[in-house]
């Protein structure tokens, strides 16, 4: 290290001792009397008129319970923990969870569907722009695009213009019911790495009863 960032180390640190005595809930006078610095000098420290000595910060370090790093100004900074996203609920009981942060781009949930005690009347419709990707884990899903009434099973994949007037309700008794969707804005597509097997379709899909 240069002498002018070893100076520069030094006289940063006042601001830091500072700090850390004032979160330690000490006077200059009772850290005088704990470590022996007089209250002249830990003023000029903490104001940056005079360098610590090696012995001093070792002391005041010891006194305030702060690593040398702290007081160097080079302790890495804390990992910052991850943050749960939690799920989103609605009045009809539906789930949501956000799997990606929407920052632009495509962008992902999990939705959950309550069982059903009567059969469900067909899905409302709605229509926005954007492009949407939707696949099924469990249960059994009405979906309603267009004027079409598909019925889609764990497995089944559906793509759709949103434009496209759309909607999605459980398609009956028996369950809940569980899928992915993915969106984004209009002309987006998901890119496959590998080629699709010939002749595989996205799954069933049945004509609603």
């Amino acid at each position: 290290m240069a002498v002018d960032d070893v100076d520069g180390t030094l006289v940063a640190m006042g601001p830091r001792l500072r700090a850390a005595r004032e979160r330690h809930g000490a006077t200059l006078a009772g850290v005088s009397c704990a470590t022996g610095i007089s209250t002249s000098t830990l003023s000029r420290i903490e104001t940056g008129r005079r360098k610590p000595t090696l012995e001093v910060v070792l002391r005041l370090s010891k006194e305030y319970g702060v690593s040398l790093d702290e007081l160097a100004g080079t302790a890495p900074a804390p990992a910052a923990e991850p943050r749960a996203t939690a799920p989103l609920s609605f009045g009809d009981d539906k789930v949501v969870l956000p799997l990606t942060r929407y920052v632009g781009g495509l962008h992902a949930h999990k939705h959950v569907l309550p069982a059903l005690e009567d059969p469900p009347a067909r899905p409302r419709q709605v229509s926005h722009d954007g492009h949407e990707w939707l696949c099924v884990l469990y249960g059994r899903l009405w979906l309603a695009l267009g004027g079409q009434d598909l019925i889609l099973t764990s497995g089944d994949v559906a793509e759709f213009d949103t434009r496209t007037p759309h909607g999605v309700a459980n398609a009956g008794p028996g369950g809940p019911v569980a899928y992915l969707i993915m969106f984004g804005p209009q002309g987006e597509r998901l890119r496959p790495r590998t080629p699709p097997a010939a002749g595989r379709g996205t799954g069933d899909r049945k004509a609603a009863e």
